[in-house]
């Protein structure tokens, strides 16, 4: 059989004087059904025929164009304006949030316009707006957001910054609040066990950060951000060609909040005092011709937090050497500093494209030094990680593979108040995946890993992934997999450090704190249906996948005097379905709505229970509006965005004394977000806006505040709002 080839290509648009990548263009051979829609970076790839030699691209504004194709080169097109465009009233409007209908996988593509719904100050707060991901606190004390997909804890989400896993080990807790959201270009979320590509480590999905990149970002940009709380925020990028195949970038992002607030009269503070400084220089180097991309990231942090009572003075506190009859207050800091380099290689084969291959590493160090009240928690991380990927096709483009080489390397040396706890892990893996495509109805990604880990051992990652196209505007999918894990009990749950509690390891036998690797299997499936109704686009998902634990690390706070952890004994499981509804009910108004439904319970040694701090149901809801932009590129934008939370299960009190228990359930919770972004030109908008405009709050989120270094101290038990309402304001400035 002939080699069928791969035509790859990138279409840009020209605006001032720059040539800058045109996403969403269409691509086509003349008189054949054989497309592709350009990429976020404005590239193409679709099968190649001797027989074909008419390629068509256009794109709603533009003139569209009909190139002739003598050979398999690639192709570099830059599209006109129209000339037309003061007669053609342009209707199109690119979606913040895209679904794919073609992938197997059950992917959707947040883009920075998506972003830009919501203050967005880092990476924790980037989901307010999106069905698939929950935010809460964590606790009471540290101010820090935590998300949830399909009802599980980020733990379970393989979270990565290009393709590289970024979000793990010690920077578990508070490393979403490391990434800036002016940074973010794209976000890829994958519902299910995903590709064994990037790793072992996914269960219940994938979290993909797309950086802006110093070729396509503008020259300068600067956000500045302030909230009612008295949190200042500063973004600012400068990007700039330092030659004709290199570019670079460098990206300052600082934050401080230094106000004391107690809303609800406990004595402690709301939200912490903070301080941050978080730098990143960005090299670029692309050379079409040879088929050669490569990035450079350098990058440092350093993050400052204090929490605790109102009268807490750390510069006369040390855990270490204060005496509990010395303590005047309770108190904590978080202090941590990271350093973090990455580089990637991409090559492209000119004369054959379907052929590239790619090498990724990445290198961190990350030390965080922090105490809550007398309880004292260090970690230091130091990781290593490399990927080579190879990329090709099995006789034609309807058979692509991918297989490579992967390398991880972590040390951990932690401190527990006087125990410390060190240990090395690392593995060699090699995967394979095929992925077909006959090019009409059906796609499928079947993926096969093995790895040798130093202390989980040979073991094998099996995934699957199918979509099938029954009818127009459809996909139905069902994906399986198999995910494996090492679960760092302390980094993972460092909110139960602010309670009272006796930390208890109940197993001895295993390599990882004594206790054993968890392993999960992920089930799903979900069917997507675009239609037209009243003649504007539409869209409903329905999806549920079950993750089921051959083994977890429980995490068991039952008993309100102690933290247990051990491993499974019986059945744990997470049932997630979800419908959602999208539409554009006139133009420039999108509505989408969502209804979630969970059902996780886990095997505790006290019997079966419902996972703590997790509601049934949940509702939410996002409209948004905007104003067609005129001439001047002026034009407003409004976003609403609603969350209802059920009653959600709080861990057992009955062993308190009476004035410290609890119900068994929280009150149901709604909040309302609010936003207003006035667009004066494509160089300078302001935006204001409000988080909880209804004010709601969980009026005792600290259980004993009176006495925390009592028996009965907890900040864990938090269902919803604690601050209450907040107000901000912010402006954009950018040249491009």
């Amino acid at each position: 059989m002939i080699a069928q080839e791969q035509l790859k290509g990138i279409v840009l648009e020209s605006r001032d004087a720059q040539e800058l990548p045109l996403s969403g263009a269409n691509v086509y051979w003349l008189g054949s059904s054989i497309g592709a829609i350009t990429n976020d970076d404005g590239t193409f790839s679709l099968p190649y025929k001797f027989s074909f030699n008419k390629l068509v691209i256009s794109y709603v504004g533009f003139k569209t164009d009909t190139l002739t194709v003598n050979e398999n080169k690639f192709i570099r097109h830059v599209l006109q304006a129209s000339d037309e465009l003061e007669s053609v009233e342009v209707t199109y409007k690119k979606s913040a949030t895209s679904k794919s209908y073609l992938k197997a996988t059950n992917t959707f593509t947040v883009s920075a316009d998506e972003l830009l719904k919501a203050a967005c100050c880092n990476l924790s707060e980037s989901f307010e707006t999106n069905p698939s991901i929950d935010v809460n606190f964590a606790d009471a004390v540290s101010g820090t957001k935590q998300i949830k997909m399909l009802g599980l804890n980020s733990p379970y989400i393989l979270i990565a910054t290009e393709n590289i896993p970024a979000i793990r080990g010690a920077s578990q807790a508070y490393g979403l609040s490391f990434i800036p959201g002016t940074w973010v270009e794209s976000i890829q979320i994958t519902k299910g066990a995903g590709s064994v590509v990037n790793g072992f480590e996914s269960i219940t999905g994938q979290i993909n950060t797309e950086l802006v990149k110093p070729t396509t970002d503008d020259n300068f940009y600067l956000n500045l951000y302030g909230a009612s709380s008295e949190r200042l925020e500063l973004n600012t990028h400068f990007n700039t060609k330092v030659s004709e195949k290199w570019n670079t970038g460098f990206y300052v992002h600082a934050n401080t909040h230094q106000q004391k607030h107690d809303v609800n009269d406990d004595g402690f503070l709301d939200m912490p005092l903070f301080n941050q400084i978080n730098v990143m220089n960005r090299w670029q180097y692309t050379n079409p011709e040879k088929g050669v991309v490569s990035f450079i990231n350098v990058r440092y942090l350093y993050d400052e937090k204090q929490a605790g009572q109102l009268n807490f003075d750390p510069d006369n506190f040390d855990p270490r050497t204060t005496m509990l009859s010395e303590v005047e207050a309770w108190g904590s800091e978080i202090n941590t500093e990271r350093f973090e380099m990455m580089t990637k290689l991409g090559y492209v084969n000119p004369e054959l494209p379907y052929q590239s291959l790619g090498f990724q590493t990445a290198f961190s160090h990350h030390r965080q030094d922090s105490y809550f009240g007398l309880n004292i928690y260090d970690i230091q991380h130091n990781s290593f990680y490399s990927n080579l990927i190879y990329n090709s096709i099995i006789s034609d483009s309807r058979h692509k593979v991918k297989t490579g080489l992967s390398f991880t390397y972590d040390h951990y040396d932690e401190l527990v108040n006087t125990e410390t706890f060190e240990r090395t892990e690392n593995s060699v893996g090699a995967f394979f995946e095929y992925a077909y495509d006959n090019l009409d109805k059906l796609t499928m990604t079947a993926g096969l890993r093995v790895d040798q880990h130093n202390r989980l051992g040979f073991f094998v990652t099996p995934r699957l992934h199918v979509r099938y196209t029954p009818w127009e505007k459809s996909a139905l999918r069902a994906s399986i997999g198999r995910g494996k894990r090492s679960a760092n009990i302390f980094a993972e749950n460092q909110n139960l450090f602010a309670s009272s509690r006796q930390i208890n390891i109940q197993n001895a036998g295993g390599k990882i704190y004594g206790l054993d690797p968890e392993i999960a299997w992920n089930y799903g499936i979900s069917y997507l249906q675009g239609f037209n109704l009243f003649d504007r686009k539409a869209d409903i998902t329905f999806d549920f996948y079950r993750t089921d634990f051959q083994n977890q690390v429980v995490v068991d706070w039952e008993n309100p005097f102690e933290i247990d952890f051990y491993n499974l004994e019986g059945d744990s499981y997470a049932n997630s379905f979800q419908l959602e509804f999208n539409y554009n009910a006139f133009q420039g108004f999108d509505l989408r709505t969502a209804y979630k439904y969970y059902n996780i319970k886990t095997d505790y040694n006290s019997g079966r229970l419902e996972k703590p701090l997790i509601p049934q149901n949940r509702l939410f809801a996002n409209a948004a509006y905007e104003t067609q932009a005129k001439d001047n590129g002026s034009q407003w934008k409004f976003d609403a965005t609603y969350n209802w939370l059920d009653a959600q299960r709080f861990p057992g009190t009955e062993l308190s004394t009476p004035e410290f228990q609890l119900d068994d359930y929280s009150p149901t919770v709604g909040t309302l977000n609010l936003q207003v972004t006035k667009v004066f030109s494509p160089k300078f908008e302001v935006y204001l806006g409000g988080e909880n405009v209804t004010n709601v709050r969980q009026s005792d989120p600290i259980i004993s505040p009176d006495d925390p270094f009592g028996a009965n101290f907890d900040s864990n038990f938090v269902y919803g709002p604690i601050f209450g309402s907040l107000y901000y304001a912010g402006l954009r400035f950018r040249i491009q």
